[in-house]
């Protein structure tokens, strides 16, 4: 059983910060992908970031220069650090793994159950 929780959402006021973090813990053999993504109301998903496990990152160009994605591969963590909010940064946001739990088993993506994120004064 492989679980994701995410944590650091909450209400900020624009151009402020805040941190997310995402732990994924249980049978895991090995994790390709960590990435963020979020969903405002009446929007689909979208990816926000992405690290693999070499270090690699990839961002959605509107949060380049103000959000960078890390990760601890050691603990099984990423985290999102958010700088000069927005309001249209206002979004539940969600962890994904790209993983395999066993050796014998296939590449699958895990989520997490979401966090809130909301930039208003």
């Amino acid at each position: 059983q492989v679980q994701l929780v995410e944590s650091g959402g909450g209400l900020v006021q624009p151009g402020g910060s805040l941190r997310l973090s995402c732990a994924a813990s249980g049978s895991i053999f090995r994790i390709d992908t960590m990435g963020w993504y979020r969903q405002a109301p009446g929007k689909e998903r979208e990816l926000v970031a992405s690290i693999t496990s070499d270090g690699s990152t990839h961002y959605a160009d509107s949060v380049k220069g103000r959000f960078t994605i890390s990760g601890e591969n050691a603990k099984n963590t990423v985290y999102l650090q958010m700088n000069s909010l927005k309001p249209e940064d206002t979004a539940v946001y969600y962890c994904k793994a790209n993983l395999r739990a066993h050796w014998t088993t296939p590449w699958a993506n895990y989520w997490g159950q979401g966090t809130q994120v909301t930039v208003s004064s």
